[in-house]
């Protein structure tokens, strides 16, 4: 996970607001990603600088939640330190058998730089997400999904076709409706009960008038399928 591949991932992400992506899912082969390329730390240090890295791999995982779609981390292999930051960035995460997945920044003296330490507690809860950090450790697939940080759990070669056949599915659906859906969720969380609830229904408001609402409720009334064009 290095400086030019966060920025790389920050323009990918940024071409995925195009209208024609309706949904998404992020991978990597052999590895999701094993974390920071930790030369690129020894060379900061010696310079006597921050690490430049941190910075825009978090907005690259900024403006991978905001998407407008949903969106699947397909985690194959490791998925560690920036590597478990960037699936959290994500709707769902679909674990290999054989994945490990965890937040090991502790065992190099430093901290989560990307997130970790925000969205992996509301993930997991407090509790759970303090001792995986405070560890280091690295969780199998299994555990991940006994905790909720792994949604699904599959086999090798089978979780990248799944998360693909979900995200085509999810893809035919109302899209406009589950961003006006994403948008309630991720933004109400960071406001008080009240100020939420007036958010859901700005939100709500916004979704009725679009022609996939117009398509749906008729389609319901009329006892036929959807057609939701994302309009």
């Amino acid at each position: 996970m290095s400086g030019a591949l966060a920025i790389d991932l920050q323009q990918a992400i940024v071409e995925c607001q195009d209208g024609s992506v309706r949904a998404v899912v992020v991978t990597g082969q052999p590895h999701f990603s094993v974390g920071a390329d930790i030369k690129e730390f020894k060379q900061a240090l010696d310079a006597g600088r921050p690490d430049e890295n941190a910075p825009a791999l978090l907005e690259a995982v900024r403006l991978l939640e905001a998407l407008d779609k949903p969106t699947i981390a397909a985690v194959h292999g490791s998925a560690l330190g920036g590597g478990c930051e960037l699936s959290l960035g994500c709707d769902f995460r679909y674990l290999s058998e054989d994945a490990r997945i965890g937040q090991p920044e502790v065992l190099l003296g430093i901290i989560p730089g990307a997130g970790g330490t925000q969205r992996l507690q509301r993930v997991v809860g407090f509790q759970k997400a303090k001792e995986i950090i405070y560890s280091g450790r690295h969780l199998g697939a299994e555990e991940a999904l006994e905790i909720g940080l792994a949604d699904k759990v599959f086999a090798v070669d089978q979780v990248l076709d799944r998360a693909m056949a979900d995200a085509a599915d999810w893809a035919s659906q109302a899209t406009l409706a589950i961003a006006a859906a994403k948008r309630a969720m991720i933004h109400g969380r960071g406001m008080a009960t009240d100020e939420g609830l007036d958010w859901e229904q700005t939100q709500f408001q916004g979704s009725f008038l679009t022609e996939d609402a117009t398509e749906g409720v008729n389609a319901f009334v009329e006892k036929r399928s959807a057609e939701f064009r994302g309009r």
